[in-house]
């Protein structure tokens, strides 16, 4: 295997979404795993649809343990689903199926996406200043917040938004004042969400039952037993969270939709046509070549759970596994082209379920594996932005589209900036 007396794991810090790039070229072009050594251990990184067989093969991987706790605890919350395996974790998930991936979930959220990213839209062509990325936090936080049966006033779900936008943030950066703020955001969320859990367990608010506070409120798990408050917040939170963290992809969308106008001239026609900012066909694949594209998640963790072969190199039970996730999505031999930015090629594929190294939200399947079950949520909404800030009304800024590769997680360092066009988004003194 690799030097046992050097570790990989202080080169994701520095070199960030290049970080895979130097660890395959421990091996020939187009291999499927490469050696590596991380926190200590053995391991083995793979990509394409054969890493993401084995990866999602609960028979040889668990998730258990496998993510370093600065991230775990952070970003997805003590005790949460992210951490389970076999019958506990398919329990708990099926919770989130419920909540979060049937279609009349997604149905009820679509309505609020339509409502919230008009609203922006308006502040925009008012003279409205928010960026692409803050006005995405918002939007998203108050229409998932509502959707999800939580009580408060729109700017309360947007501050609240904001600090789970924070926590998304800070998490892949240990060594920063973010990850000190990301901290103290997790602390008062955790609070506030154990407070909404044990409001509906006191009768003091009465949520719809498919929404996803009643959902998490009267959760019990496989043995039966009520989820404690604090830990049924946590889910509730993330059944939330993710939708903000989309977020980060509505800023790379404004930055390839400002590259290719005629993409947004495209997306213009199909809203005019439709007379809606969701669920237009071209706009979905648009949202979806973003996602396939986009530096967001770099990777995932896994661990083994008995020896392991892939492509002529093996890891022991006991080492880990780890999902490359950008290069699995811009993989030579998954994708024609691979290095091309083309949503056409989704609008062929709509049943993105089905490609096996389509794995921006994680692979495998939904209710029996680790795939995330807010996926079509997170579809919906970034179709529902990507058709707002193509409307002609407004312009995206050239300015600040840059993107620190090193940074985790990384975006737009601008968050992209929009402004509204004509005399109506004007300064009245400066007209």
């Amino acid at each position: 295997m690799t030097n046992p007396f050097r570790d990989d794991a202080p080169s994701l810090l520095l070199r960030g979404y290049d970080f895979a790039e130097r660890i395959w070229e421990r091996v020939a072009p187009g291999s499927r795993s490469a050696p590596m050594r991380l926190l200590g251990d053995d391991a083995l990184l793979v990509r394409g649809s054969e890493g993401v067989r084995l990866f999602y093969d609960e028979t040889l991987i668990a998730r258990h343990g496998a993510m370093p706790a600065v991230v775990q605890e952070t970003l997805f919350g003590h005790a949460s689903v992210h951490s389970l395996d076999g019958e506990q974790h398919r329990h708990r998930k099926a919770a989130f199926v419920a909540a979060a991936y049937e279609d009349a979930q997604v149905a009820r959220l679509t309505p609020l996406l339509e409502l919230e990213w008009r609203s922006e839209l308006s502040a925009w062509l008012d003279g409205g200043r928010r960026t692409a990325y803050d006005a995405a936090v918002g939007a998203f936080g108050r229409a998932s917040m509502t959707w999800a049966g939580l009580p408060g006033t729109a700017a309360a779900k947007t501050r609240w938004a904001h600090r789970l936008a924070q926590i998304v943030d800070g998490f892949g950066a240990p060594y920063s004042p973010a990850y000190a703020m990301a901290l103290a955001n997790r602390w008062w969320s955790d609070r506030h969400s154990q407070r909404l859990i044990e409001a509906v367990r006191s009768g003091s608010l009465h949520p719809a039952e498919d929404e996803a506070l009643a959902i998490w409120a009267h959760h019990r798990d496989a043995d039966g037993h009520q989820l404690p408050a604090r830990v049924a917040g946590v889910e509730l939170q993330n059944s939330i969270r993710p939708m903000v963290a989309v977020a980060r992809f509505v800023a790379f969308a404004g930055r390839r939709l400002h590259e290719q106008p005629h993409w947004r001239r495209r997306i213009a026609d199909e809203v005019s046509a439709r007379g809606s900012l969701v669920g237009g066909p071209i706009a979905v694949a648009f949202a979806q070549e973003v996602r396939r594209t986009a530096p967001f998640v770099p990777m995932l963790p896994g661990r083994a759970i008995a020896d392991i072969d892939i492509d002529g190199l093996h890891v022991p039970a006991g080492g880990r596994v780890v999902l490359d996730i950008l290069g699995t999505d811009l993989d030579e031999a998954s994708w024609t082209d691979a290095s091309r930015f083309a949503p056409d090629r989704f609008i062929e594929r709509p049943d993105y379920e089905s490609l096996t190294a389509f794995v921006p939200h994680g692979g495998g399947s939904v209710a029996a594996g680790h795939r995330c079950p807010g996926e079509k949520l997170a579809v919906a909404g970034l179709a529902a932005a990507v058709s707002a800030l193509s409307d002609p009304r407004v312009t995206i800024q050239s300015t600040g589209l840059g993107v620190n590769r090193r940074r985790l997680p990384t975006m737009p360092t601008s968050g992209v900036r929009v402004r509204g066009t004509g005399d109506a988004a004007r300064c009245p003194v400066h007209r």
